[in-house]
């Protein structure tokens, strides 16, 4: 019985497609939220074949795809794609040309052209934070000039990690009213966690980048999914010089 991995971001929504596969003969595996557990199974386990909805945060659907592909033990799955805005697809196909892409309608079919047509030189694309590369920090963090940055807890020398900023931006450090945007550094995981619900709210007035030092206890997918438990949810990831990466996030509509 060929084993399948959904991604979904919307459990409701996923249940009619775990329905029509299961009604194929196919074994399921699907997690709402993808967490660093979730990704240890399917190093341990691969399973044969991945699907991911794109009718909701095809960006989430598109950065797992090219992390999926970067790692050796993933890299071979066939691919499925499902739904989702025509040019936000067309994005994910030229990253991607040898997955497959289809409507829910023909989800079984893209399965079966899937499984019988795995990748024995699969593309490879460059992940998020290499294909932006070339932009500086402030670029890459949406710092405009004339714009003021609000930053909270930051190190001492975060305007040195940070890099240059477009003339007239300037830096914040208590602000009285929300910026444009604001970085918020965060160097521990529970501090970070308990903090979440009320950045959650400052997320509605500004571009909220949560930024951590690479090689601490906070990490993406933690950060991800303690983020999304809360109703915030991340778009955007880059590297902030050479120690920090940020993700930045917005309330979910429905929160």
């Amino acid at each position: 019985m060929p084993r399948v991995r959904l991604f979904h971001w919307k459990a409701e929504e996923a249940a009619s497609l775990t329905k029509a596969l299961r009604a194929a003969g196919h074994a399921v595996d699907y997690h709402e939220q993808w967490s660093p557990d979730s990704l240890r199974a399917m190093r341990r386990s691969p399973p044969d074949v991945i699907v991911i909805d794109l009718s909701r945060l095809p960006s989430h659907g598109r950065e797992i795809a090219t992390y999926l592909r970067g790692q050796k033990s993933t890299r071979h799955i066939p691919m499925v794609f499902i739904d989702g805005e025509p040019e936000k697809v067309e994005v994910i196909r030229k990253l991607l040309p040898d997955a497959v892409y289809a409507s829910r309608a023909r989800l079984r079919s893209a399965v079966r052209e899937a499984l019988a047509n795995r990748p024995a030189s699969p593309v490879v694309p460059a992940q998020m934070m290499e294909r932006y590369g070339s932009r500086t920090a402030a670029q890459k963090l949406g710092i405009r000039a004339g714009a003021t940055v609000a930053v909270i807890d930051p190190p001492r020398n975060y305007p040195a990690a940070v890099g240059e900023i477009p003339a007239g931006a300037a830096f914040e450090e208590s602000p009285d009213t929300a910026c444009e945007v604001t970085l918020w550094f965060v160097h521990d995981a529970a501090a970070c966690l308990e903090a979440l619900p009320e950045m959650r709210r400052l997320a509605a007035r500004t571009k909220l980048w949560i930024l951590w030092r690479k090689g601490s206890s906070v990490t993406q997918p933690l950060l991800r999914e303690s983020a999304a438990a809360v109703g915030l949810v991340d778009y955007k990831i880059c590297s902030v010089g050479g120690a920090w990466s940020g993700m930045l996030f917005a309330r979910r509509k429905s929160v």
